[in-house]
């Protein structure tokens, strides 16, 4: 059976098709298409038009591109840049009109326990209770658990773009006084979900995400492309130096320094202040990078839950989205 997931974050689509095959999703082939929702689109506002429908074509061509590999229609998500938009119906509504593929959005709970599924099933029973951290644009996810799927969850609008543009918004680099305010809050905000998870003792850690990936590779992590297999950390300590040097630096800057990305250079400074706070608070003073986040974690679950799982995330979505569809001049080729 070859199934494909896409995932719709804050500055990319991306497509996986994976085999599963005796219950583990391997992939056969990924692409992205940057959109950069989050350059566009200030927490608060709606996505505009032209955002919408260049969504439209990432998602048709995410589509086409799954068939031609063999695969049905993608098992479709946005992230928090669209679930908290307030024209989030009319979006969903209009890729799935425009596309054929039914485009929904999960709760922030509900991305934290996929997210850990697939980490729990990289990183084996061996690793023991499990603590979890994934940074997205929009949000911040936390979860903590000793089975298959974790006892504990949290979502807290704490995502790297978010605070890129509540806190570092008006100069680059920022004031070292807006990188003060941004810890203490995060500090406030996660205080709570810090304790319950140095109280549950967790014998392993892990992050996922793309912004913890960079932020591991720039403290020294071994970079991509010698796989998914090698070893990959990232010490407190070390983020902690991090801080310190993209504070120091503006954005174009920070995109020559090894593992930080152009598309994501403005807001990895935010992402490391969340990251290195969210450590001190817990008490981690490492982690693993886990490669294994929220698509493995649909994937997964579609092959473990079987259809009739996706099948009513996508009706709840429907239920709570029923606005009409924006009209878009969209190319001929989108439906094909």
């Amino acid at each position: 059976m070859r199934i494909s997931v896409l995932d719709v974050g804050s500055n990319t689509v991306r497509l996986v098709v994976a085999d599963a095959q005796d219950g583990v999703p391997l992939p056969v082939h990924t692409a992205k298409w940057r959109l950069r929702l989050s350059e566009q689109v200030k927490p608060g506002e709606p996505i505009p038009g032209d955002a919408i429908g260049n969504l439209v074509d990432a998602v048709a061509a995410a589509n086409r591109t799954a068939a031609r590999w063999g695969a049905a229609s993608p098992l479709a998500f946005a992230t928090a840049m669209v679930r908290n938009s307030p024209n989030r119906r009319e979006v969903l509504r209009t890729v799935t009109a425009h596309t054929g593929v039914p485009l929904c959005t999960l709760p922030g709970e509900v991305e934290a326990e996929l997210t850990f599924l697939g980490a729990r099933r990289w990183m084996g029973w061996r690793a023991g209770p499990l603590a979890l951290m994934d940074i997205g644009g929009g949000s911040f996810e936390v979860a903590f658990g000793r089975g298959r799927l974790p006892d504990f969850v949290a979502s807290l609008p704490l995502g790297a773009g978010r605070l890129t543009h509540e806190f570092f918004a008006e100069q680059d680099p920022p004031p070292p006084e807006r990188v003060r305010e941004l810890r203490r809050k995060v500090r406030h905000q996660l205080r709570d979900v810090a304790a319950r998870i140095r109280w549950e003792g967790p014998r392993t850690a892990v992050v996922t995400s793309r912004t913890f990936q960079q932020l591991a590779r720039l403290c020294g992590a071994p970079p991509g492309r010698q796989g998914p297999f090698v070893a990959r950390t990232l010490d407190c300590a070390g983020l902690g130096e991090a801080v310190t040097r993209l504070a120091a630096l503006p954005a174009a800057a920070r995109a020559e320094l090894p593992g930080i990305s152009a598309p994501r250079a403005a807001q990895s400074l935010a992402g490391a202040v969340v990251g290195h706070t969210a450590m001190k608070l817990i008490g981690l003073q490492t982690v693993t990078v886990c490669p294994w986040a929220i698509r493995e974690g649909v994937l997964l679950r579609h092959i473990e839950d079987g259809a009739s799982w996706w099948a009513e995330v996508t009706r709840l979505s429907e239920e709570s989205a029923p606005a009409e569809p924006v009209p878009l001049r969209v190319a001929a080729s989108a439906m094909n």
